[in-house]
């Protein structure tokens, strides 16, 4: 059990300090008060207070984080400016997160997700200037007969270019493509003899073992790969190269997991894949007793869909915010104090019977329902 917890609250801990000091970057920077920096929830386990009066501190329960503004009432609320305005002298009306600009509000609510990204972006980047990145060019050593593949037109030897329009750099991207595609068809751009083919494979989703023993649902097309003329080219990347192909892995990662959601919501999805952190925490334990590299990389992907999720225009999350302030913007004025705790409502319904399917699932995935 310790093999999970601890690399999971290890985890936790980045990514949350990450997402929470994005926050409080641009709240110091345009002069909001900070009260309190908070690692995890409940009681608090260790603290202190630096010159500027912030109480820093983790808290026993390690599922996420907070920074609290001066003054902060409802940071959702604009709406009780005058009665703010009775309640501070001048000096601390400049500190009051409620009081500054629209733009300003925007920045501090987006710099939590922003900083995940950018951890993420960080973390190839140092991957593939110091470690490498794989470019062997993907060639299919066998077609499985009756296979999706065979089916569909793939043959030996075809070298492999693009997949649903993402370009194949890599062996290593074929899986990835393939497994995080949500259409009936998946499109293969192919090499044979010096043409190019376009190919639509509709894949088999078997119930199979990730590389990790852990049973999930695996679209599959029945290919096997190798190496082109067997030679694997791992490069070490130059700086300019490593950040292009570190922004566009967090653009891919991003966008595959909208449409997984999009495809949930569409009913075609597999919700079964969707976990919560018991999920997360047997993930991480089982990575990290591969070794350092795989934790720093499965860091980067959580860092992720930590970003992502809070830019969803749910009240209690970042996009909450950010969604009042989209109706501030075209409104002219904040929405009403009562449509606001409306919204809020619906989106904490939305949280909770999220919180309740992760949970289903992660305890289904442990054996414990059948």
């Amino acid at each position: 059990m310790l093999t999970y917890i601890v690399p999971f609250i290890i985890l936790i801990l980045v990514v949350v300090f990450v997402h929470e000091y994005g926050h409080y970057y641009f709240a110091k920077k345009y002069g909001v008060g900070v009260t309190d920096f908070s690692i995890g929830f409940g009681q608090e386990i260790i603290g202190w207070n630096d010159k500027y009066g912030t109480r820093w501190k983790i808290c026993w329960i390690p599922l996420g984080g907070y920074v609290k503004f001066f003054g902060d009432r409802n940071v959702y609320s604009q709406t009780d400016q005058e009665k703010i305005l009775k309640d501070y002298n001048e000096k601390d009306r400049e500190k009051l997160f409620v009081l500054k600009p629209l733009y300003q509000r925007v920045l501090i609510v987006f710099g939590g997700p922003l900083a995940n990204f950018l951890l993420a972006i960080a973390i190839f980047f140092s991957i593939y200037m110091f470690v490498g990145k794989d470019f062997t060019p993907a060639i299919i050593n066998e077609v499985q007969k009756d296979s999706p593949a065979m089916v569909g037109g793939l043959k030996k030897n075809d070298i492999i270019l693009e997949i649903d329009g993402n370009k194949v750099n890599s062996i290593m991207d074929v899986s990835k493509y393939i497994t995080t595609s949500t259409g009936k068809i998946i499109d293969f751009k192919v090499e044979r003899f010096d043409q190019e083919y376009l190919l639509k494979i509709k894949p088999n989703t078997v119930l199979s073992d990730d590389n990790l023993g852990n049973k999930i649902n695996k679209r599959m097309v029945g290919i096997k790969l190798g190496a082109y003329n067997n030679k694997i080219n791992h490069v070490k990347l130059g700086p300019a190269q490593a950040l292009i192909h570190s922004v566009k892995e967090v653009y891919f990662v991003s966008i595959s997991s909208l449409k997984y959601i999009g495809s949930m919501l569409k009913g075609t999805g597999d919700t079964s894949q969707l976990g919560g952190p018991i999920r997360i925490a047997k993930i991480t334990g089982q990575v990290a007793e591969i070794g350092i590299l795989p934790f720093i990389s499965i860091m980067a992907y959580i860092s992720i869909s930590l970003g992502l999720i809070n830019l969803f225009p749910i009240p209690m999350l970042d996009g909450g915010h950010l969604m009042f302030y989209a109706f501030e913007k075209v409104l002219g004025r904040p929405l009403t104090q009562k449509t606001q705790e409306g919204f809020f409502r619906i989106g904490m319904f939305l949280l909770l019977s999220l919180m309740f399917f992760t949970t289903f699932n992660d305890l289904k995935d442990l054996g414990l329902f059948n």
